[in-house]
């Protein structure tokens, strides 16, 4: 048990997790809401602004892994084993979603007559 870490005692760390989460939801939705014209840039063949929400939920991912689901605190080697797979497969599968997404859209506007 010398691995673990020490567990936070109290309800205040819960709350600053859930503050934190809020806060970092209501910049996704008011950035949804208002779609500002500097993020509607395309870069790597999708929109900017997909680009902020797929970091932005990666970020509230990770916390409520490491806080909620007590990753954070457990053994080191328990951590990679749970971390490494989702370290090379979130990139991976956003990659292929960006990628395929793009050429869907590309064939759909080529199937519509008049484009």
């Amino acid at each position: 048990m010398a691995d673990h870490a020490e567990h936070p005692t109290g309800t205040r760390w819960i709350w600053n997790i859930f503050w934190l989460l809020l806060i970092v939801t209501a910049v996704e939705v008011g950035l949804g809401i208002v779609k500002p014209a500097f993020l509607m840039n395309k870069v790597a063949g999708t929109l900017l602004i997909n680009h902020v929400f797929i970091i932005l939920t990666l970020v509230k991912a990770y916390y409520i892994v490491m806080y909620y689901m007590h990753l954070k605190y457990e053994r080191k080697n328990f951590i990679w084993t749970i971390a490494l797979p989702a370290l090379i497969l979130i990139p991976y599968l956003t990659f292929i979603i960006l990628v395929e997404g793009g050429y869907m859209g590309s064939i759909t506007l080529q199937s519509i007559p008049g484009n």
